[in-house]
Parts: C-alpha cells; structure tokens; sequence
C-alpha cells in the first residue's frame, strides 16, 4: 500500500481549516499562488522543479484510519474536522510553469484553484518539494552551463538525506546533468546510473596494482581507476601497465585540480593512452567547473554542492491566497502589504516575450477575476509559460513518472537556449529579464 503524503503538512493548514468549516468560508472559491520574491543568491535565474514529484504524492494525499488516529489522539483537530479530512480528495485545479522552465521574480509558477478547503492543506506540501527540488535544478543548470559539452554525473547522495538525495538527482537530470551515482533515482526516474570504486577499494589490497587488476578483471578495461589514492603519477603510471594503453578513464579527487588534470594528460599522453579519459571529482562547484573550462578534463562529478543548492538549499518560494470569491459572488484580487514581503493579487497568466530567439522580459497578466485572462487582449505576444496540470481533481500523467522527467529535461535545455547571454555569468546580479505586470483589461 502506498504511503499517505498528507501528513507532510504544518498543523496549522488543519487548524485553518477547522475554522473555516465552522465560519463557513471553507467552501468559499479561492487562487493560491507559488512563487519567489526574489532569486536566491542574486542568481540571474530559477529553473522550476519536483512538479512531477508533487503531482504523484497528490495522489497520494489521503487521511487514511492511521492519519486520523493520530489526529484525534493528538487532538490536532475537532470530530467535524476529522469527518472532512476522511473524504478528502483535492477537486480543484492545478496549473503552472513546465517543470524545466525557467523561472523569475513574481512568476506564477504554480496556481492552485479550488475551494479554500481543498487548496490551503496543500500549502506546505507544495513548498517542501518546489523549494528543495527548483533549488538543486537551479544550481545544476548553472554547473551545466558551466561544463558546456562535458558531461556532469551527480554523486551527492551520501551529502543528503535518504529521500532528498532521490529528489536531488532528479532535479540535477532535469537541468543538465547526465548521470547518477543513487540507484534508487536511476530504478524510480529512469536516470542513466554510474559508479565503478572508491578509495576504499585501493586501501582495501595489499597494493595498488592489486586494487586496479581485480577492478579491471571485474570490469573490463573501459572501467575508470581512481588513481590518487596515494601518488598521483604513480597511480596513473600503474593503471596504464595493469589496464593497457585503452583504459577508459582515470578519477581524481584531490589536489589542484587545473595543475594536476594537466600534468595527468600529459603523462598519459606521453604513455601511449591518449584515448583514457580524465574525470574530476573533489567538491566542484560551478565556479571550480568554470575555472577547469581551459583544463583537458574529459567529465566532472559533482556531489556536496549540486545536492545543497551550491549554498543556497531553498528557493525561498512561497504559496499565497491571491483571490477569492467574496460574500456578493464576485471575485476580490487579496495580497499581502506586510514591508518586503508584499505579494501582487490577482489571478495571473504569463508569457515569456522572445525577440530573435532570446527572452526580452516575463509578463504577467493580472486579472480581478477568470473571465478576463481568457479575452485576446490578455495574451500578449510571447510564449504561454501556463500548462494544465491538474483539472477537476484529475491528475494529468504525462508530467508523472520517468517519461515526465525526461520530458522536463529535454523542455529545460530547450527554454535554456532563450536566455540572453548575460544570464550564463556565475556573478551575483539583477534577474536576467525583467518581470512586467499588465492589467487585464
């Protein structure tokens, strides 16, 4: 039996709810909204990421007998509460950003539409997996930019907890990395996985020599040695006499690395394996990735920095009530004005303006209410960024599963294209393109 995602909520979604249905506006018609205030460490932009994941626990998002046990024993809610949450099933709708797309201050990349009750549970739910997931996407498109056509493996898995290390690998396979070290992300979201050995293989015999012959007899000569283990010119030295001039590859993982990728293609240039690649490991970040660019290295592995967000673990996203239905039935645009933290009402559409194939600004279309968003003067000229995600209650599977992630990868490095070449500096500056509201009229 699958595992109920409801529980992955703050206490006071619930306590909300409780008095909503006693004052009666739980049923009252409402918009919430995802989005960030600002990019996190004055990134030029976001990538969005783990809709796909948050669809599928959607599904999931049931108070089995064992959720609400714990409820009333808790007494997290009262007895009419309860009795609520037993037939939940979210009949609203979901639409939003593609996951893959990019993403900037005040972007709708998220609207949930549905009753308050059915919307404002979802809240911490929602946030949890956008924020964790479009963080790492985020920080994997800039190390993938960085790499240009040298592949990237993430191998972070140990850097992270169990389950966010699944969903770290997701996310850095959507915004551009190859491969990955966690068996689980590659048996769940269909990712290339790869591995061979690590240092305690070497220790592990009575020499090095040992280590690299048991390795290639396993494996076969298209295996790559890490070969820094003890001496790096010893160890490359010993991996071409045991593996022959067509090793695959050689791995290090410390050191200088400009100075000593340099000097290792050298030497096994000067040994006749001009074919072996060189892989380096040994905590890259995108700037150390940018910073080998002129280095002949063949493939990078990237583990602490891609799983954490490269020092920024969230995307400082946030869901909030934009609009709802009011006592007289029309619709009423709601934000709030609290200093810095103000967000714009309205129920939005956005589009991406392209001119000559590169994104000029986001505009954003507000509307008081539904009607207007769907006349043509709301629709700009640009590219729709708004896709449907979830109607009626109805999930729809295409965003779902190992055919969804591909999907979003291929999406991200296709929208990643639009981005003017200001956007591909590392720097700390001002949002790429600039965010324009317009007023449906």
């Amino acid at each position: 039996m699958t595992a109920s995602s409801a529980l992955k909520t703050d206490r006071y979604e619930l306590t909300m709810l409780e008095a909503a249905l006693r004052d009666g506006t739980a049923a009252r018609p409402s918009v919430f909204e995802l989005f960030s205030r600002r990019l996190s460490g004055g990134r030029r932009f976001g990538v969005v990421a783990g809709t796909g994941r948050l669809l599928s626990l959607l599904r999931d998002f049931r108070f089995g007998d064992d959720e609400l046990r714990y409820l009333r024993d808790e007494k997290v809610v009262d007895a009419p509460t309860l009795r609520h949450l037993e037939a939940y099933r979210f009949a609203g709708s979901i639409r939003g950003y593609r996951e893959g797309e990019l993403y900037f201050p005040g972007s709708p990349i998220l609207t949930v539409e549905g009753t308050f009750a059915d919307a404002v549970i979802l809240e911490t739910l929602a946030l949890s997996v956008l924020n964790h997931d479009s963080a790492v996407a985020t920080a994997a498109s800039r190390m993938s930019i960085a790499a240009g056509e040298r592949p990237l493996a993430e191998m972070g898995s140990r850097r992270a907890a169990e389950d966010s290390a699944v969903a770290a690998a997701r996310a850095a396979f959507i915004a551009g990395f190859g491969a990955t070290s966690n068996l689980e992300a590659g048996r769940t979201w269909g990712i290339p996985t790869m591995g061979t050995a690590a240092h305690s293989w070497t220790l592990l015999h009575d020499s090095e020599e040992d280590a690299f012959r048991a390795q290639i007899a396993a494996l076969g000569t298209d295996t790559t040695l890490l070969v820094d283990t003890y001496d790096i010119r010893q160890g490359v030295e010993t991996a071409i006499r045991v593996a022959g001039t067509g090793l695959g590859g050689v791995r290090i993982d410390s050191g200088d690395l400009p100075i000593v990728a340099g000097a290792v293609r050298q030497q096994l240039d000067e040994l006749g394996a001009t074919g072996t690649r060189i892989t380096v490991t040994s905590d890259l970040d995108e700037y150390a990735i940018a910073s080998l660019a002129a280095s002949p290295v063949d493939a990078y592995g990237v583990g602490t920095s891609v799983v954490t967000g490269s020092g920024y673990p969230t995307a400082s996203m946030v869901y909030k009530l934009v609009a709802r239905q009011g006592s007289d039935g029309g619709w009423v645009a709601v934000a709030k004005a609290s200093q810095d933290k103000a967000s714009k009402g309205g129920r939005k559409a956005a589009f991406r303006i392209v001119s000559d194939g590169v994104a000029q600004s986001e505009t954003v279309v507000v509307s008081d209410g539904f009607e207007d968003l769907d006349s043509p003067a709301a629709h700009p000229d640009g590219r729709a960024l708004q896709v449907s995600f979830v109607d009626g209650g109805e999930i729809d599977t295409a965003f779902e599963g190992p055919a969804g992630t591909l999907a979003a990868r291929e999406h991200h490095l296709r929208v990643r294209e639009e981005l003017p070449v200001r956007a591909l500096a590392l720097s700390k500056s001002d949002p790429a393109i600039p965010t324009v509201y317009l007023d449906a009229d």
